[in-house]
């Protein structure tokens, strides 16, 4: 076929489409006339491209650039149509297109309102918290949920018989690396367990970071307690360390007081009790006052001289102090929450309620 004969059948066969599509004037001939021009069996543009098998080669790149035009234009056409009729059809008196064509926008009507997440409490509280600390100078810093032996238990002068190495007491794990080295060398595998404190992360940054330090780490820890309204076995801690010269006690109180007045209230009640801890040295737990009862919400001390000695600091130039609060029970004081399992039961409707 020539190509003179193509393109003129392509252009009668647009110039036909475009005179009747502006003067259709209801959904069923529309209907019509999209099957007519571009129905994939019988359509007249599937029968024009058949054609174009019979053109010479050196004309088909013309010919196949004119047949597209030709397509765009009529589905342009048909297009501009199809709107036409519905607009006509949504205005008083319009005929029955909206039932072929489907529904058009009507701005008139009441919108449907997306539904958007919220943070959870539990972030929102992780996010205060570095707010709090930043402005008292203290950094943040992360570490690995799967700790070795020596950063979880041994730098922070906690000995091998102690109970919180119990292997009751946590979640220890064989992993796939340490069970090949077994295979390989036939010693037993260096266990490895969910941290069960973020006190981890003060050796991993005593070990490669310049002093003086002062930095937090907030994250998830892991001991295999029984679920109750106060304790859950996966919970979040954060972590403070400050490493410096002639720091001493007052300094700890006095941060601890500033971080708990900013973030519980200027009315909360808090106190420090003497304790034990094998990293500080001396120790003392911290409580405030809420719902008639003082409830915990962390530890700290000063940082024992053999913490220090592990991770090749001199404890006769540096001093330090570190305490680990749990971020849990600072967040059910802050919203009211009673129940620490309220916060992973996932329910939509009691998680809505805190939403920022």
């Amino acid at each position: 076929m020539a190509l003179d004969q193509f393109l003129t059948a392509l252009g009668s066969m647009l110039e036909e489409a475009r005179a009747c599509l502006a003067t259709v004037d209801n959904a069923e001939s529309l209907e019509q006339l999209r099957v007519k021009y571009t129905g994939a069996k019988s359509g007249a543009l599937k029968t024009v491209q058949k054609m174009l098998g019979s053109i010479d080669v050196k004309d088909k790149p013309a010919a196949g650039m004119r047949f597209n035009e030709v397509r765009d234009g009529i589905e342009e056409a048909l297009g501009q149509a199809a709107l036409r009729l519905g607009q006509a059809a949504h205005r008083p008196g319009g005929g029955s297109g909206p039932q072929s064509l489907g529904p058009v926008f009507d701005p008139t009507l009441p919108g449907l309102r997306p539904r958007i997440g919220t943070i959870h409490p539990i972030t929102q509280t992780l996010e205060h918290l570095k707010e709090i600390m930043g402005r008292l100078g203290f950094n943040v810093t992360e570490g690995p949920e799967i700790e070795d032996q020596w950063h979880n238990f041994v730098a922070l002068n906690i000995p091998e018989d102690h109970p919180a190495r119990d292997p009751l007491d946590n979640f220890y794990l064989a992993t796939a690396k340490a069970v090949s080295a077994e295979s390989v060398t036939g010693d037993p595998p260096a266990p490895r367990l969910l941290r069960s404190q973020t006190s981890t992360v003060q050796i991993r940054v005593m070990e490669t970071e310049p002093l003086p330090l002062r930095i937090i780490s907030l994250g998830r820890v892991y001991r295999p307690d029984a679920p109750d309204a106060t304790h859950f076995p996966m919970f979040h801690q954060m972590e403070g360390l400050w490493v410096d010269r002639n720091v001493t006690m007052t300094q700890l109180k006095s941060v601890l007081r500033l971080f708990a007045t900013s973030y519980l209230g200027g009315d909360v009640s808090i106190r420090f009790r003497p304790s034990f801890f094998p990293f500080t040295e001396p120790s003392v737990e911290v409580d405030y006052w809420w719902n008639g009862q003082w409830i915990e919400f962390g530890g700290a001390g000063m940082v024992d001289p053999n913490v220090f000695q592990s991770v090749g600091i001199d404890p006769e130039i540096w001093s330090g102090f570190a305490f680990g609060l749990g971020v849990e029970r600072l967040c059910m004081r802050r919203f009211g929450i009673t129940d620490i399992r309220d916060l992973y039961r996932s329910d939509v409707r009691f998680l809505r309620q805190f939403a920022t």
